[in-house]
């Protein structure tokens, strides 16, 4: 960071000045608005404190038979890491949530990743309604294909408007199956609370044990509908002190006249190489998420993105491997089948987002409309 010349910057689209001592508009960055934030964080801190974790402890201790609906959060979870603690370093150890991979449950040994390695990360669409040259292969976000190929397997039901029932054998998805090194993997806050605990992170580690404890319940009970659910609520916590940290940082820097939004080194799309390859990715709420481009002669070539949704809610890979959604729901106990409560906890458990894999098709499934950018 340094003292930028140019102060007034767009920033998430929108025009974001910096002007400490001033109004500066709605959309300006003045002490007005700081201590407004301050303010909100003050009572997210306040709401976590008073009402989100002693609503999650009373509720948890009514509610000890909720460790069903673990899946695969006891065996392979991921995570890519977020927030960095100084800028433009997303190395491991400058990330303040946790990076890795666990396997089968191994909490001893914690996988290194890396998004652009297509031996890590690949998605198929064996059981997906797209179409790939090859079928029984998969293919790394910078090489994926998105072609739509919507069909009925011989043994479903009903027809393509009106499905009264999947064939399990054939396509029965919208979502594709990304894998981690052939593996389905669970993704989310309780992936990340997964991750710090078996690297020893005190800030994980220490209110998951103060958790169990206070319940009487094992360490096997974090993997399951009640753990999910706790995870979500003891980030929330955590993201609460977080904020104030990275306000206070913010303060501190604007007051020695710091006031740099943008690195506009590779502003310009003709100073890039002809063809350009890159890679974001972040810890959103639901789990981990990441954006592949392809850029050539100055235009997008291939894009990609694989969500949170996408990791848990995937259909079977070529080699019958379930994703964590179906993982979860396997030898579901229910009290009353006729009104199936726990399987809606633990699929909300996961805070599921399906709008990438929802699709308008024409009832005799021809593309009804097509968007070029240039």
């Amino acid at each position: 960071m340094g003292k930028n010349p140019h102060p007034n910057w767009l920033v998430g689209g929108v025009p974001c000045p910096i002007n400490v001592d001033g109004t500066g508009g709605a959309g300006a960055i003045n002490m007005e608005r700081l201590n407004m934030v301050a303010s909100v964080i003050d009572q997210l801190i306040e709401f976590n404190d008073k009402v989100y974790i002693p609503d999650i402890m009373a509720i948890g201790a009514f509610y000890k038979d909720w460790l069903y609906g673990g899946g695969l959060s006891g065996k392979n979870v991921l995570a890519y890491g977020d927030v960095p603690e100084h800028a433009n370093d997303y190395s491991e150890a400058n990330l303040k949530l946790p990076r890795g991979a666990i396997i089968n449950g191994n909490l001893a040994e914690v996988h290194p990743v890396d998004h652009a390695d297509p031996e890590q990360i690949q998605e198929f669409v064996t059981h997906s309604w797209y179409r790939y040259p090859d079928e029984t292969k998969g293919l790394h976000p910078w090489d994926g294909v998105t072609e739509p190929h919507y069909e009925l397997g011989p043994n479903a039901k009903g027809s393509k408007t009106n499905i009264e029932q999947l064939d399990e054998n054939a396509k029965y998805s919208w979502i594709k199956a990304p894998r981690w090194r052939g593996h389905a993997m669970e993704v989310g806050p309780l992936a990340r609370w997964v991750l710090g605990y078996a690297q020893n992170k005190a800030e994980f580690k220490e209110p998951v044990d103060k958790v169990l404890k206070d319940l009487g319940l094992p360490l096997s009970a974090l993997f399951s509908t009640f753990g999910r659910t706790a995870a979500r609520a003891l980030e929330s916590t955590w993201a609460g002190h977080q904020m104030r940290h990275f306000q206070n940082k913010l303060i501190a820097s604007v007051r020695t006249g710091d006031s740099y939004t943008a690195n506009v080194d590779k502003w310009k799309p003709e100073t890039w190489p002809r063809m350009v390859k890159g890679v974001g990715f972040t810890e959103a709420p639901r789990g981990a998420l990441a954006h592949w481009i392809k850029i050539k002669e100055g235009r997008i070539d291939n894009y990609q993105c694989v969500v949170p949704t996408t990791w848990n809610g995937s259909p079977r890979d070529p080699a019958g491997n379930i994703g964590a959604f179906e993982a979860a729901l396997l030898d579901m106990p229910m009290s009353d089948p006729a009104q199936p409560l726990e399987i809606l906890r633990t699929i909300h458990s996961f805070d599921p987002c399906l709008a990438c894999s929802t699709h308008i098709m024409s009832p005799d499934g021809q593309e009804r409309t097509r968007v070029q950018i240039r």
